[in-house]
């Protein structure tokens, strides 16, 4: 299983929404030596949505190359399609991704039944570690505790994202589901009460900008310094927040600009953060230390 701070990696763009591979380069080098324990590529925060599949297989394949199994990668391959995710998923496997992140088809709607044979028949293409991804607010299609508890049945599906942000649903999985199967808070703001609960980890957005703080509260929580991860939480909220003052990936996206990580390019139909949220996330930025981070050059 994968544990502890897995950042849902932003996608860095040049101004005009080109991929900026040197930024991509420096911003993974500064995340494993800020020890955040693995890595999510082309994920939702990651734009996945604008990239082509050309330019998700290339970041993929630049990042696993470039990690050297330092840390694990893992790819966001979820589409509305299930022919269309078999492809992707395939591809990640070959470029040698550790696993696949795969959100529920979206806009489709599809049936509990449904959900549960697109997972499988993904599954039965691949050998990659499959870990399930849920957001129904951003969705509109909500994978319920009894599906996943068939799917934790399929050998190579091996967690869930679950990114409700509410607890009492990570918990029911959990006990439906057993010890083996990894169960990850998908919603920083809520993520402590399930990582205490038994959770692995957190695939977080907060990790982007706070990478060190972010790795040091999940290995609190999960070696029992409930004090110490209790006051980590609370030195990270104003960031759980802020960094949800438009849709992900927009704050982050800006905070990471304004600490010197990454140029501003953003892809349509998003738009760089609106000025007038400026002020409140440099704040949280301040707040939390963030501004003087650097990147490794």
């Amino acid at each position: 299983m994968f544990t502890g701070s897995i950042v849902a990696l932003v996608t860095p763009m040049k101004k005009d929404g080109s991929i900026d591979y040197d930024a991509l380069h420096k911003l993974v080098e500064w995340h494993i030596s800020s020890d955040t324990d693995a890595l999510v590529v082309t994920g939702t925060t990651g734009e996945s949505a604008t990239l082509t599949d050309e330019e998700k297989f290339d970041i993929t394949t630049r990042v696993v190359q470039q990690v050297a199994k330092r840390i694990p990668v893992i790819a966001g391959t979820g589409t509305a399609s299930t022919h269309h995710t078999i492809e992707l998923t395939r591809k990640a496997q070959a470029a040698g991704a550790d696993a696949a992140l795969i959100v529920t088809p979206y806009a489709i709607k599809p049936s509990q039944n449904g959900l549960y044979e697109h997972y499988k028949a993904i599954a039965e293409k691949v050998t990659l570690p499959i870990i399930l991804y849920n957001v129904p607010g951003r969705t509109a299609c909500d994978l319920l505790p009894e599906t996943v508890k068939r799917l934790s049945q399929i050998k190579n599906i091996i967690g869930i994202k679950e990114a409700t942000g509410k607890l009492e649903r990570g918990i029911e999985i959990a006990q439906l589901c057993g010890k083996n199967f990894a169960i990850y808070s998908g919603d920083d703001a809520t993520a402590l009460g399930l990582l205490l609960d038994g959770a692995q980890g957190i695939i977080s957005v907060t990790s982007n900008v706070a990478p060190r703080k972010m790795h040091d509260l999940c290995k609190a929580a999960l070696t029992g310094n409930k004090a110490l991860a209790e006051k980590l939480n609370a030195e990270l909220m104003p960031l759980h927040i802020k960094l949800f003052l438009e849709s992900n990936p927009v704050p982050s996206k800006w905070a990471l600009h304004k600490m010197g990580l990454i140029p501003e390019g953003i892809r349509l139909p998003l738009l760089p953060l609106d000025a007038k949220y400026h002020a409140e996330l440099e704040k949280a930025l301040l707040e939390t230390g963030c501004l003087h981070e650097k990147a490794i050059t």
